[in-house]
């Protein structure tokens, strides 16, 4: 019998596709398979318990399951991961050990290169930013505040204000600024208000995240975005969380161990380039010319091959 691939996602992703929209994973994907003779069938966010048979994308899942696939966005805008084991923390790319000595240089510099030219250089970032260039003292550190993920999924080594209240202690005299998550200002604002009634001396800063990032001595973060996006700027990040990219990041599992993984990383200069270049090479970019070679990859490593999916070569 034929399978069929389903789909589970977020009521937002469903509108997007019912809108004919093709900024996301999603309809490209339903597209290709469906060009190809394939049955697709959208379904709520939720794999199912047990096998059917089908081959299932679920968004943004927390679990792996048989026969599934785990899709969400991957830090940078038009890249993904398609998954068997997880996304983000959770992805297959943790697992693997990067080797430096495995990445050919010349490939990953123009690799890089264009990703600074996409990204870094114009400021773009997923989320609306200043375009007003601002200023910090390139001394500094700069707080990334994050949304619950990172705490709710169990990836956080500790707690958000654990965390900020040991970047503060184990400063040495830098200056601290925190930018709120762009999608919860006010509560990073009651957070930083919060540490000033404390007697600490946090910055607020909302400027551009490239801004930022191209400034800072260091970055922190549970296991933000931006800290990866800081290596297109050759920024160091101190992560407080499990992350898929932590092998290029120092991480502190206690608040005791911060004023050590700072004078590491600001005293050990990387060149992030070929790490970035083994990184996203190993996500799916929308405007890959080999996209959909790439997804039918996937769909065959967790036992769906065309030829069970009913699809043609073209």
């Amino acid at each position: 019998m034929t399978a069929k691939l389903i789909l589970h996602l977020p009521e937002h992703e469903q509108a997007l596709l019912e809108a004919g929209k093709m900024s996301t994973l999603y309809p490209r994907i339903k597209r290709m398979v469906e060009r190809r003779g394939g049955v697709v069938e959208i379904a709520p966010r939720f794999p199912p318990t047990e096998p059917d048979g089908n081959l299932h994308i679920v968004d943004n899942a927390r679990q792996p399951h048989p026969d599934t696939l785990i899709s969400v966005l991957a830090y940078l805008d038009r890249c993904w991961h398609l998954d068997p084991k997880g996304v983000l923390a959770d992805s297959s790319i943790a697992d693997r050990v990067f080797d430096p000595e495995a990445v050919d240089a010349a490939q990953a510099e123009a690799y890089v290169g264009d990703l600074r030219a996409r990204f870094s250089d114009p400021r773009q970032s997923r989320y609306h930013q200043k375009k007003q260039m601002e200023e910090i003292d390139p001394e500094g550190i700069v707080i990334f505040l994050q949304g619950p993920p990172p705490y709710r999924r169990g990836h956080a080594y500790m707690g958000r204000d654990k965390m900020i209240r040991a970047v503060l202690d184990g400063a040495g005299g830098r200056p601290v600024y925190i930018k709120p998550h762009p999608l919860r200002k006010d509560e990073g604002l009651k957070v930083i208000r919060a540490f000033e009634a404390e007697g600490y001396a946090p910055i607020k800063t909302n400027a551009n995240v490239h801004d930022l990032l191209r400034q800072a001595a260091v970055t922190v973060s549970a296991n933000s975005a931006a800290s990866i996006e800081g290596f297109l700027h050759g920024t160091p990040t101190i992560l407080f969380a499990r992350a898929d990219f932590d092998q290029a990041a120092e991480v502190v599992k206690a608040p005791e161990d911060f004023p050590a993984a700072l004078e590491w990383a600001v005293g050990r200069p990387r060149d992030y380039t070929q790490f970035l270049y083994w990184y996203f090479s190993q996500c799916l970019w929308l405007d890959d010319p080999f996209f959909e070679t790439r997804v039918l990859e996937r769909f065959t490593e967790v036992g769906f091959p065309s030829e069970r999916l009913g699809l043609t070569n073209s």
